[in-house]
């Protein structure tokens, strides 16, 4: 039975009934992807929940690949779908299926449907199938070849499958009702002739079978008590059931039961988009960190658990919704704020001159990676020197109202040392910042104004910091709810590059997938394909920001 901390939907409603009635008496569900791209956070969604479901109920999952149309799928997809799921946690009991597994049984319960006069041999195009089906206001008109008789059906079928026929030329349709007021019960097709070669069975195979018939008969062969979809397929549900009915398949059949898809703000969760940018090099490949592939979810820094967390979250639902960013930035941070290291980088530095320590002085600081407990993770060293670094935005040389840090005669203080005081500073001849001057002191030396302290700027050494490439991400789309217009609707300030980044001297040990905070800055992630050779300069991606502000970068390089 599901744990007392699990929230109650109307899923887990559905199973407990059907144990209760004695329906089934073990849960088994199944995450069944087609191998024809990469896995997205939508996808992620689906496999938290059916693993989980199944978990929580004592059942088990079965991982198991659509792999019916060999035209577009790829050995890659499969590998890369399994490094996912167990990226996120789960386990499939070490052997995954394929519909492919099944071919020719589903081929033999085709025959059986033909046989029983539920299945012909169409001939019709598809422009003609479109015209003979109707509309939601109109009934069908039956195809030509809906009366063939059986033994004729059986001949055609099975020379489909010698491959006499062209693609396109004949197909299998079910026999059912083409006044159905549902359009998917008006003689759907159950099989097609693709001569394609297949990742895993070669050329064995000339036909094959349609989604809607080899789901639900590839669920009913693997003993699937519960087979959880997305919305979209309710309307699919009754012919889910006729072919189970109609085959006289033993009981107790799968149940299908449909949720709301994660329609996620600022992303495309449509499978044909997502490959439309990584085929036009609109983005650096499946992984690339801007998208919500789980692949560049993965990269970009995010764990598994804060994947579940937000998961978990969003809850299921009936309804198609969307899901604002912030749901999974604020899983992110709250997974992350207490287990990640916190450090300074500098990643738009502008040189500071001490003038008052000398030259050559370097003064150690100890400072401990959790400042709110000191005695985790232990502590690591800073230098103050002569020369430090800090963000170009932290001084205004003619300060706005409101602007409360480095400005000339202001002070500020730099974490973990001293406060400083700027006494000048020097730009070239496009009025930019090239050097500022300050004087070091342990105490303030300026009366606080309107009550206020210095405010507290990050800050490294220029002579023992260490050189990083920083990518920061926004979001790929402009608007909240992208239609798929890429010309018009992609963010063209989507990664910002800082090429120049400082990063204190403790980061040079960092490895790839080593996460920290850098303060006042975001989560950031050192990358695990790039900046990783020898004597390479190390590639940090920001995870996300510390609060909601991403759009605050795009607006400066717009500026």
């Amino acid at each position: 039975m599901p744990t007392e901390e699990r929230p109650k939907n109307f899923i887990r409603t559905f199973i407990d009934e059907d144990l209760e009635r004695g329906r089934y008496t073990k849960v088994a569900t199944r995450f069944p992807p087609e191998p024809n791209g990469y896995l997205h956070i939508g996808h992620a969604k689906s496999i938290c929940l059916n693993f989980g479901l199944a978990a929580d109920y004592g059942g088990h999952t079965n991982l198991r690949f659509d792999d019916t149309n060999p035209a577009k799928e790829e050995v890659e997809y499969v590998d890369s779908i399994m490094e996912d799921v167990r990226w996120l946690g789960f386990d499939w009991g070490g052997k995954a299926f394929y519909a492919s597994d099944y071919f020719e049984r589903l081929y033999e319960c085709a025959e059986e449907l033909i046989r029983k006069g539920f299945a012909y041999v169409c001939e019709l195009s598809a422009e003609e199938v479109r015209a003979y089906r109707g509309t939601l206001t109109q009934p069908g008109r039956d195809s030509p070849w809906r009366n063939r008789p059986v033994d004729e059906n059986l001949d055609q079928f099975r020379r489909m499958r010698a491959g006499e026929f062209d693609e396109g030329k004949k197909f299998l349709r079910a026999r059912i009702d083409m006044a159905s007021p549902n359009l998917n019960m008006r003689d759907p097709a159950i099989y097609r002739i693709k001569k394609a070669a297949h990742h895993r069975t070669g050329e064995k195979w000339l036909i094959y079978p349609m989604y809607d018939y080899a789901h639900c008969v590839s669920d009913a062969i693997e003993g699937i008590s519960h087979s959880i979809c997305t919305l979209e397929f309710e309307d699919h549900r009754p012919l889910y059931d006729w072919f189970l009915e109609v085959l006289d398949w033993p009981q107790p059949r799968p149940r299908q039961i449909e949720f709301a898809r994660l329609n996620l703000e600022y992303a495309m969760m449509s499978k044909r988009k997502l490959l439309q940018l990584v085929g036009d090099n609109l983005v650096d490949g499946w992984d690339d960190p801007r998208l919500p592939t789980i692949a560049a979810i993965r990269r970009r820094g995010f764990t598994p658990s804060s994947i579940r967390l937000f998961c978990e979250r969003i809850g299921v639902a009936k309804n198609d919704s969307w899901i604002e960013m912030g749901w999974l930035e604020r899983a992110a941070r709250d997974d992350l704020n207490p287990s990640v290291r916190r450090a300074m980088a500098v990643l738009d530095p502008v040189k500071v001159v001490v003038e008052n320590i000398p030259e050559g002085e370097e003064r150690r600081i100890e400072a401990t990676y959790f400042p709110d407990d000191p005695g985790r993770f232990g502590a690591r060293e800073l230098f103050m020197t002569r020369e430090v670094l800090i963000d170009r935005e932290d001084f205004m040389a003619e300060p706005t109202e409101g602007f409360f840090r480095l400005v000339p005669g202001g002070e500020v203080r730099l974490r973990w040392s001293c406060y400083i005081r700027c006494v000048g500073f020097e730009a070239g001849p496009d009025g930019k910042v090239t050097l500022i001057r300050c004087l070091a002191s342990e105490e303030p030396q300026l009366p606080a104004k309107k009550g206020r302290r210095p405010n507290i700027i990050h800050w490294v050494s220029a002579t023992r910091s260490q050189p990083a490439v920083v990518r920061l991400y926004d979001r790929l789309f402009s608007v909240p709810r992208p239609t798929g217009d890429l010309s018009a609707e992609l963010n063209p300030h989507s990664l910002i590059l800082r090429e120049h980044a400082r990063l204190e001297p403790a980061l040079a040990a960092a490895a790839p997938w080593d996460r920290f905070q850098f303060e006042r800055l975001g989560y950031f992630m050192r990358d695990p394909v790039e900046g990783t050779g020898p004597g390479e300069v190390p590639v940090f991606n920001r995870i996300v920001t510390l609060k909601d502000g991403f759009a605050k970068e795009a607006r400066k390089a717009k500026a």
